[in-house]
Parts: C-alpha cells; sequence; structure tokens
C-alpha cells in the first residue's frame, strides 16, 4: 500500500473497520497457525507490515510477552489507535518506499498488504533486510485471478450479478496497480529472495457469515468508484446488496496463499 489517494480500500472510509473485522474472523486462524509454526514465542522482536486492524497486533503482543517488541507499520494507522499493549510501537511506514523501521527482527509479517504495493518486488526486499539471520518471514496475500468468482456456484441471475460486480472490483484493483496474481508467485519469489525451508499454502472460505460481511462492506466502500466507472448502476448494487442482506448466496473469497520460510 502506498500513500495515494487512488488506493482503493483506504483504511479511513466508513467501511473498513467492517472489513478488517471480516477479515479477522476468516483468516485469524490461519494466519496464527503459521505464526505458531514459525515459533513465535516470549522475546521475540516482530514487525506487522500494513497491519490496518488491531487483531494480529494484538495476537502478536500476547506472545512475545513483556521482554518482546511488536511494531505495527501501516500509511494509515486510524485503525491502531486503540491498540491496548504498551509493547505495541505504532508508526506511519510506507513499505514499499521507506526503509524498514529496524533490523534483527525475528518474525516479519504481511497479510493481504503486497498485492496492493505497486514495488512489491522493493517491499519485499525491504521485509527481509529486517530479519535477523534465522528469522522468520510470512507473507499472506490474496490471489483472484486463480480463483475470480465471488459466487463460484453462478446457478442463478443473483449470482451472475454478484459475479459481475465482482469482475469490476477487479477491474478497478488492476488499475490501481494490484497484482491479481502475486499470491501464487510467493513461494517462488521467497525462494529467489535467499530465504530457505520455503513452504505455502492456501485456504478461501465458500460461505460464512463473515463473507457477507465483507461483500457488503466492500461494495459500500467501492460503490462510488464502481459508478463513476460504469462498472454497474446504483440499482444494481442495491438489488446486490439486497441479494447478500437476504442470505441466500454462497459467498467466497479470493484464495489468500500464505508462503513462509527463513532468512539464511
Amino acid at each position: 500500500m502506498t500513500r495515494s489517494d487512488g488506493y482503493l480500500l483506504a483504511n479511513r472510509q466508513n467501511e473498513a473497520g467492517r472489513r478488517f473485522d471480516a477479515f479477522a474472523t476468516l483468516f485469524d486462524p490461519v494466519t496464527f497457525r503459521h505464526l505458531e509454526g514459525l515459533g513465535i514465542g516470549p522475546g521475540w522482536r516482530c514487525w506487522e507490515v500494513g497491519a490496518g486492524g488491531t487483531s494480529v497486533v494484538s495476537w502478536l503482543a500476547e506472545k512475545v510477552g513483556p521482554t518482546g517488541e511488536v511494531v505495527a507499520t501501516d500509511i494509515d494507522t486510524s485503525l491502531l489507535g486503540t491498540t491496548p499493549h504498551p509493547r505495541v510501537e505504532v508508526r506511519i511506514h510506507d513499505v514499499g518506499t521507506e526503509e524498514p523501521p529496524g533490523e534483527g527482527f525475528d518474525l516479519v509479517h504481511a497479510r493481504l498488504v503486497l498485492v496492493h504495493v505497486p514495488d512489491r518486488e522493493q517491499a519485499l526486499r525491504s521485509m527481509i533486510r529486517a530479519l535477523r539471520p534465522g528469522g522468520g518471514l510470512l507473507v499472506e496475500d490474496a490471489d483472484p485471478a486463480l480463483q475470480p468468482l465471488i459466487c463460484p456456484d453462478e446457478h442463478g441471475p443473483e449470482q451472475r450479478l454478484a459475479n459481475r460486480l465482482r469482475h469490476g472490483f477487479r477491474k478497478l484493483l488492476a488499475e490501481r496497480g494490484a497484482d491479481l496474481s502475486y499470491g501464487r508467485k510467493l513461494p517462488r519469489l521467497l525462494r529467489e529472495a535467499g530465504l530457505h525451508e520455503v513452504e505455502a499454502d492456501a485456504y478461501f472460505p465458500m460461505t460464512s457469515p463473515a463473507c457477507t460481511v465483507l461483500e457488503a462492506a466492500t461494495v459500500r466502500q467501492i460503490r462510488a468508484r464502481l459508478v463513476a466507472a460504469g462498472l454497474a448502476t446504483d440499482e444494481e448494487i442495491d438489488q446486490h446488496l439486497a441479494n447478500v442482506e437476504a442470505g441466500s448466496m454462497d459467498l467466497a473469497t479470493a484464495p489468500m496463499i500464505s508462503a513462509w520460510g527463513k532468512k539464511a
């Protein structure tokens, strides 16, 4: 994420908090499992990149304990202001253009961040440079091109409308520089960057109350952009939101691919 008015899903928009809450419900168990696998424990120094909300930051703070440290960075820290942990340092920071906020970190983590960063290569180098030898990197990013539909079971007009609006959303993201096939590249990119013990997996829910919340919040957040670009009408968006609220559609997410490895 870069400091740009062109960013489609800015943290200060009204629906951003609902989106982060939905992400936490959907993806925190996956993220926490991978962070546990990297061995996080008391005394660790962690950098949470593009933190957005507080769920991962708070979990990290509990894990590192009173002798550890968590540095949480984002281009917009407005949703991090209520972080209750004294061990958390919040900084405004652009991972794609600025130097790391320190060095010798035991762990660096970014979730659903780099896909939006124009200079993803620079950001990844920065994150790896910040690690101590033997430190762990976990990068988790979406791959909308791998599974592009909000309704994989497109069996009726409601699902077709939903998928058309999702296609418009992807178009807006691509126009702003998002790499919609970035997730699948992560294992290779981590190996090419010199990490070892690289592994990866993917996860996406097919239907969940949190998917419903996420879809409604996302469409409301980008509504004006969809209309301005001629990708949907207000009437179509109203109909889709009513369909979502009715709860009769199975809504999915793009796969979130998690890749991790250790610095030599």
